[in-house]
């Protein structure tokens, strides 16, 4: 399968590395996590349209249109409420993908899965 390329800051590439060797074997994304890591390009140039920590996307998965779910870290995750860990499959394949990019991984049962990014919106510096 091949892959998209993906973006992401410095800080939030120490940061992600460091969350999801914690997480390895307890949460279901973080052996993703730290593939999709170890592809990134890392920068601090990053366009305003890449899904980053606390973005609000708008994504297609598996036929569904997806809205306004923002990517959290595990202590804020509520997917009731539209917020999905970057620990889980969906947000570490999300994390670092631009605008119109679609993504494939293998799931747990090596079943395909698969996404595609519509619309990024970034959060606002308060």
């Amino acid at each position: 399968m091949s892959k998209p390329n993906i973006y992401i800051s410095h800080d939030d590439h120490e940061e992600l590395i460091d969350l999801a060797l914690k997480a390895l074997g307890r949460a279901p994304g973080a052996a993703l996590l730290l593939q999709e890591m170890q592809r990134a390009t890392v920068t601090d140039a990053l366009p305003a349209n890449v899904v980053t920590m606390n973005s609000s996307i708008d994504f297609e998965r598996g036929g569904h249109h997806y809205r306004d779910f923002r990517l959290v870290y595990p202590r804020c995750a509520d997917v009731t409420d539209g917020r999905i860990s970057i620990l889980t499959p969906v947000g570490a394949a999300l994390i670092g993908l631009a605008e119109g990019a679609m993504i494939s991984w293998l799931g747990p049962q090596k079943e395909a899965q698969s996404l595609t990014v519509l619309k990024v919106k970034q959060p606002v510096a308060t």
